[in-house]
């Protein structure tokens, strides 16, 4: 860890907005030195009484106790850091801080898919994932998901069935288990894959935080699945942003009366790529590989 990294890890949780936090990220970049407190000053768009009290908190004690609790806890990762992976560099609102758990080695592949879909997902997800992701799996591809109820959960536990390897964003602090049902799958994919969040310790799971964890899933993969997905779903919102990165959306197609079908059907319609067999996933990631 470098004075600039651990720079940023302080002012991240000093709770600093990430717009804020992305000014500081390029004053770096280009000055190097982390900023005196009037350089520091000047980059933020912040009240002056909000800049003081940010100042007090970055030379407090109880800074350092969290600083202590959260490495005692996690490792972190900055956008500074060259391990950082270089496609969520390129995104818009990359995060400057990920905490985790696991084998952070897994970013490094370029294999990376995507799966997100219904949270109160059908039978017919369920043996979709069956059918499609064993042969995925074996071909050493990473199943990035968010463990999420229904899709999320079932896309992780069939990487570890299967001897593979899933990395899981999350939406809360590393020591909260959200959904409390996913609690010994949060376990094993941080002994097993690698955990990751945006939010440091104690951090609840927000209602906002999931459209700013998907945005993370996106762009870590240069492919998205789709399984399930409601008109106007959390799964919709990550493949929008991945559309918006340039990455490619696959989607399992259903029937048409179907609402959890509903938002992959018309992803479909929209250009998407529909999946009929673990060929149309492997077919779209590998064919750079040969």
């Amino acid at each position: 860890m470098n004075e600039l990294e651990f720079f940023l890890l302080k002012l991240h949780l000093c709770n600093l907005d990430l717009k804020n936090e992305l000014r500081v990220v390029r004053y770096m970049l280009s000055f190097e030195p982390c900023p005196s407190k009037d350089e520091l000053f000047l980059l933020l768009k912040l009240g002056q009484t909000q800049k003081n009290d940010l100042w007090d908190a970055l030379q407090s004690k109880q800074l350092a106790q969290k600083v202590r609790q959260n490495l005692k806890v996690s490792h972190f990762l900055t956008i500074l850091d060259k391990r950082y992976p270089s496609q969520l560099q390129e995104i818009y609102s990359p995060p400057v801080v990920l905490f985790y758990q696991g084998d952070i080695e897994l970013l490094d592949s370029k294999k990376l898919l995507g799966v997100v879909g219904a949270r109160q997902c059908s039978s017919y997800a369920l043996q979709a994932l069956t059918q499609l992701l064993p042969n995925v799996i074996q071909q050493q591809l990473v199943l990035v998901s968010g463990l999420a109820k229904g899709v999320d959960g079932l896309t992780h536990q069939l990487a570890l069935k299967h001897h593979g390897k899933t990395i899981a964003v999350i939406g809360n602090g590393l020591d909260i288990s959200y959904p409390s049902c996913n609690r010994a799958l949060q376990t094993q994919i941080a002994h097993a894959g690698l955990l990751l969040s945006e939010y440091p310790l104690e951090s609840r799971p927000l209602k906002y935080h999931f459209p700013l964890r998907n945005r993370i899933i996106a762009g870590l993969c240069q492919t998205v699945l789709v399984v399930e997905a409601r008109h106007h779903s959390g799964s919709l919102i990550t493949a929008n942003l991945a559309l918006q990165e340039n990455r490619n959306v696959l989607a399992l197609p259903g029937r048409i009366n179907d609402i959890n079908s509903m938002g992959c059907n018309e992803l479909i319609a929209a250009g998407a790529k529909p999946v009929l067999n673990s060929n149309d996933i492997l077919n779209d990631i590998l064919e750079e590989f040969i």
